[in-house]
């Protein structure tokens, strides 16, 4: 246990101000412009008035800003070490959720406190990303292809896919699998596993179908089909694509998208605002909001390669991850790619645990970028606890 809480760093604590100095600052104004193209969109969503989405929206940004730099100021290695420990934490509200959760909209994923109310899952994403972090930093790299070193963190991220999935919440269940899956393989498992994983994953789907719910198949059938049910489960991807084609080259101008204005677009706030955003902004302003998503990718990559450590290096590289996942399954599904799951527009939809969770990640890449120079002996940890 003393060698989990012995100082395996070769660098000194940095200073306050130090981190100030380090900090990536054209990537914060970077996430910057993102939230503010949230706040226009919800602007217009709401007939051009800052209640009751829009104003939220930017408190609840300026509240991440002050979330990020916590995240960078706090050491670490207190980070790494209370991993494990605030993954278990997070396991466990997970878990009562069925018990003592909130029901919305057909779905339990919430616990509440009174008026507030936040989702386990959300947390989970960060939860997850530390705890295989933290891993991959513990385990030698010789033993990295080993089936029993595959045991631990295929629980990691089997335990919370299997709770989403009885909320449930097939989204988020994805969400665990890609982002779970992606920091293993960075963190050195074969590819072969991978393979072996897929072709079990293609030999089950009959009996996995089978346990979908309803509502679950509905959606995967519309998918396919959306016309099978304009007014029922097709609905929602129908409008969607007509508000995205509708749109054109250059949109119909801001607070002129006749679909989300009329309200025949529904959850046009939350899940759906990038076709709202779309429809009035057209190919160019739908392609121009991608571009920042995919710059800030780059960033998060960028920073991810530079750090010394595993550790630092995989939670800045699985944060990016859960970026890149809630962007992807958000736009692909408003565009007919993939079935309809209640995925937000990162920093863009409305929703106050979506965004203070993505906030706080996008802090642990800036810590990770501020102690990119610091390189954790692995040696020094005799323990996995």
């Amino acid at each position: 246990m003393t060698m989990l809480f012995s100082d395996g760093f070769d660098r000194p604590q940095l200073k306050l101000s130090r981190k100030l100095l380090l900090l990536n600052w054209p990537f914060l104004l970077l996430i910057t412009a993102i939230a503010a193209v949230g706040v226009a969109a919800l602007y217009s969503v709401a007939g051009g008035s800052l209640e009751p989405w829009a104003s939220r929206h930017v408190v609840r940004f300026c509240i991440g800003l002050a979330l990020i730099y916590a995240v960078v100021l706090v050491d670490i290695r207190w980070w790494m070490r209370t991993a494990y420990p605030f993954y278990l934490v997070v396991l466990v509200l997970l878990a009562l959720v069925p018990l003592i959760g909130v029901e919305s909209g057909g779905a339990q994923r919430w616990i509440g406190f009174g008026e507030y109310s936040f989702q386990p899952s959300e947390i989970m994403k960060i939860a997850l990303v530390l705890a295989l972090a933290r891993y991959y930093q513990w385990l030698p790299p010789e033993k990295v292809w080993r089936p029993d070193a595959m045991l631990p963190p295929l629980l990691m991220v089997g335990l919370p896919t299997v709770l989403a999935l009885a909320q449930p919440d097939l989204g988020t269940a994805a969400l665990f699998g890609i982002v779970g899956c992606g920091i293993m393989f960075l963190g050195g498992v074969s590819w072969v596993y991978f393979i072996a994983a897929v072709v079990g994953i293609i030999a089950v789907l009959p009996h996995l179908w089978e346990r979908l719910h309803d509502y679950q198949k509905d959606r995967v059938l519309t998918l396919i089909d959306p016309q099978r049910d304009p007014l029922g489960s097709g609905y929602h991807i129908l409008q969607s694509k007509i508000a995205i084609g509708s749109g054109g080259l250059t949109g119909k101008g801001f607070m002129q998208g006749t679909q989300a204005q009329l309200n025949f677009l529904p959850e046009k706030h939350t899940d759906f605002i990038f076709t709202m955003f779309a429809e009035e902004m057209g190919f160019i302003g739908a392609a121009a909001l991608l571009a920042l998503y995919l710059l800030t990718l780059l960033f998060i990559t960028y920073m991810a390669l530079r750090c010394r450590s595993t550790f630092t290096r995989l939670v800045a590289a699985g944060m990016g991850l859960c970026l890149f996942t809630y962007v992807f399954i958000n736009v692909a599904m408003v565009t007919g790619l993939v079935p309809v799951v209640g995925v937000p527009l990162p920093l863009v939809s409305y929703g106050g645990t979506s965004m203070l969770t993505m906030m706080v990640g996008l802090g642990f890449v800036l810590n990770a970028h501020v102690n990119r120079q610091v390189h954790i002996r692995r040696e020094e940890f005799g323990l996995l606890w």
